[in-house]
């Protein structure tokens, strides 16, 4: 049995949801903030699992109490769509916020204050695209805390070596700019996952290789991904027919991406597995969201899933805590 936890989704246009049970029944839970607020990022403060943040259409808002009640952090995100937010792990005071258009700010006292980062990012797409760069992850190398990662949606990768005082671009080898997400395997081993194909560097982010997906998996369309905590950590990676599609799967590698097996989700999926949640409390225990609005949950580190019979909007954020 999993340890008793609480699940959060982040819905555009619905605020955040909680559950006691398992993901089994949900309640807004959104006192503070307006009940039709657009999410697109929750972070878990590492050491606390009752403080949470959530990127809203309209700045960032804080929990202490697990939830129950919001607090607006008031700054000059407050008109920005908040993309991606990233807790440092060993010094939860620092924080990262990545916007829309793209942008990273980073908060040094627990986000009462931000700084606009230096990047380098560009205001337009690097090809020829309607669409507003959009910092859409962002990650910190778990063997070196002032390395952190930004990629974006679509201009590629960028990397600061100094906890974010400067900042290169580095796409080498990275043959889609359209960045969805970022895992960090260690020893400067990361992943990335786009709209069309998956990618590997083994020199943090200097060199990049295609792993050649299209010909691994049923789906070139890759979404959020994460790396599970058990004993031999997998990589799960959301993947579908488009954005937000209506088909979509949740595929598994053990080898770092050069062999898949797809997980056996319950049902027909009905778009886009989007999000993915894990937390170190509990290894095996593993949360999915369809972006419109499916629930799937693993309890024996993706072996076998369930399906809650709740379901959403658009879902665009998720997260798990334990609640003792």
């Amino acid at each position: 049995m999993p340890i008793k936890h609480l699940v959060y989704v982040g819905v555009t246009g619905q605020s955040v949801w909680r559950s006691e049970d398992s993901g089994e029944t949900f309640k807004r839970s959104s006192n503070g903030m307006f009940m039709e607020a657009e999410i697109r990022a929750l972070a878990v403060h590492p050491n606390c699992p009752k403080t949470l943040i959530s990127g809203t259409e309209c700045g960032l808002y804080k929990t202490v109490d697990g939830g129950n009640s919001w607090e607006l952090l008031p700054s000059q995100l407050n008109e920005l769509q908040i993309w991606s937010l990233r807790f440092h792990p060993t010094n939860p005071d620092i924080m990262f916020a990545g916007t829309c258009p793209a942008d990273v700010y980073r908060s040094e006292d627990g986000g009462k204050n931000w700084e606009l980062l230096d990047t380098g990012i560009p205001r337009k797409c690097t090809i020829d695209a309607p669409i507003v760069p959009r910092v859409t992850t962002l990650k910190i190398d778990p063997d070196n805390n002032k390395r952190i990662y930004a990629g974006v949606e679509i201009a590629g990768m960028y990397r600061s070596d100094d906890g974010g005082k400067r900042w290169v671009c580095r796409i080498e080898g990275l043959t889609n700019h359209d960045i969805h997400d970022i895992i960090c395997f260690g020893g400067d081993t990361i992943y990335a996952s786009t709209n069309a194909e998956a990618f590997i560097s083994h020199n943090g982010g200097d060199e990049w290789k295609a792993l050649n997906i299209r010909e691994k998996l049923p789906f070139r369309y890759m979404r959020g991904c994460a790396l599970d905590l058990t004993e031999n950590p997998a990589l799960y990676a959301g993947i579908g027919n488009g954005p937000p599609g209506d088909n979509g799967a949740l595929a598994r590698t053990l080898d770092k991406g050069e062999s898949w097996e797809i997980c056996e989700l319950p049902g027909n999926i009905n778009s886009t597995i989007w999000n993915l949640a894990v937390n170190p409390a509990d290894p095996n225990l593993i949360y999915a969201t369809s972006i419109s609005g499916q629930l799937f949950r693993s309890e024996d580190g993706g072996n076998t899933w369930t399906k809650p019979r709740h379901e959403f909007g658009e879902v665009r954020a998720l997260a798990w805590v334990p609640s003792d």
